[in-house]
């Protein structure tokens, strides 16, 4: 399963350092049943996007997995991939970028020629072959068409995709330079928020938040005297905080760390695929096997 952690110390840029595969056993032996590739993605001061990414897989580069990637931001964005549609190319992996926004995506999306169609010219806004960049364009094209309520283009993008195609899961983290929104559709992956109080829940101690599947991890100093809030695939610590998000629930964490939240997508969709219906490689990505 890929792994998604999108991080907001709004209205504060700090500094903070990531390192997204860390695996204390065997970096190798776990990269060859997960990651196709790792990003991340964070706003320079004039609030242009600064992505990283590589799509190699770890055990092909051990060094670019390991070494620490030290950015200054308000949000970042990170992402561990494991590909079900697109090779292994740079234009195919986590995060994208589309109109000055970051994107990243956990699941699948079939019948990508309707999807097609549905993005018309702003198919040109998608460069690789992935169903994960589609689902994006289709946000940024409802974005474009409702004047940049970027939350109102993802319920909506999500809401005809469920209503229109195949799918396995919609969960998304997308950033700007002061807002980050999380969707979670429908409860086939977790995703879960934290609102942490600067200092996190002992109070005077910075962040260091660390997948339990030796994943992601990041470290920010200044969180110990600034809150935060984050999404992750997985709860990265022991704070009570965390909260697993509900099926169809987008969370928006504003440009002042207020968190609003509200289920968009509600009820099933219409084909609900199942792993046998991804085939293997697909299958793999999504359940990590």
């Amino acid at each position: 399963m890929c792994r998604l952690f999108g991080l907001s110390a709004a209205p504060h840029r700090v500094h903070a350092t990531f390192w997204l595969l860390e695996a204390r056993d065997s970096l190798a032996q776990q990269s060859r049943r997960e990651p196709d590739g790792t990003g991340l993605g964070v706003f320079g001061a004039d609030g242009a996007p600064q992505v990283d990414k590589q799509p190699e897989a770890a055990y092909l580069d051990r060094t670019f997995a390991r070494e620490a990637k030290e950015r200054r931001s308000t949000t970042f964005l990170a992402h561990v991939r494991f590909a079900s549609t697109g090779g292994l190319d740079p234009r195919n992996t986590h995060p994208f970028e589309q109109r000055g926004r970051l994107f990243a995506h956990n699941g699948v999306v079939h019948d990508l020629p309707a999807l097609d169609a549905e993005l018309g010219a702003d198919r040109d806004l998608v460069a690789g072959d992935t169903d994960s960049e589609r689902f994006f364009a289709l946000i940024t094209k409802r974005a474009d068409a409702n004047g940049g309520d970027v939350g109102a283009a993802i319920a909506d993008a999500a809401r005809w995709i469920a209503a229109n195609l195949p799918i396995y899961a919609l969960n998304l983290i997308l950033t700007t330079p002061t807002d980050l929104w999380a969707l979670r559709y429908p409860d086939t992956h977790r995703l879960f928020v934290l609102r942490r109080a600067a200092g996190g829940a002992h109070g005077g101690r910075h962040l260091e938040h660390a997948s339990a599947s030796g994943r992601i991890r990041a470290r920010v100093g200044a969180l110990s005297a600034h809150p935060s809030v984050a999404v992750a695939s997985e709860r990265m610590d022991e704070d009570p905080g965390w909260r697993a998000l509900r099926s169809g629930e987008l969370v928006h964490v504003d440009d002042r760390l207020d968190v609003t939240s509200e289920i968009v997508v509600d009820g099933p969709p219409r084909h609900l695929l199942t792993l046998d219906e991804l085939g293997d490689h697909a299958a793999a990505s999504q359940s990590g096997a």
